[in-house]
């Protein structure tokens, strides 16, 4: 009888778990991108923008999900940010324009 209302109250949890991440499904999957994105735009934007160590802007720019890759290209002013298997870059522009996500094209080294 236990064993029953254990499985029950299992079933109930999955529907339920179910129920709140089918409307968020791409908010859900935007997920795994914000990490690196985050990461390397804020990143860049400390320390190329604002001028600050980089020790610093490791600390600053940390988060709770941690990252499976990071390489600042201090030559061309450029962030790569990997984690949850996606990876994006920011590269600061110019004084004027600042940092900016790269697309996966643009972000390829030169």
């Amino acid at each position: 009888m236990k064993r029953h209302h254990l499985l029950t109250l299992l079933i109930i949890i999955l529907v339920l778990l179910f129920g709140l991440a089918w409307p968020n499904r791409a908010h859900l999957a935007a997920f795994p991108d914000i990490i690196s994105a985050y990461t390397a735009k804020e990143y860049c934007s400390c320390r190329y923008v604002m001028d600050n160590p980089a020790d610093y802007c490791v600390s600053y720019a940390k988060q709770y999900v941690p990252l499976s890759g990071f390489f600042d290209d201090q030559a061309h002013k450029r962030v790569t940010a990997s984690g949850l298997g996606r990876s994006n870059t920011a590269a600061w522009l110019g004084p004027r324009e600042g940092c900016r996500l790269l697309d996966q094209a643009d972000a390829l080294p030169q």
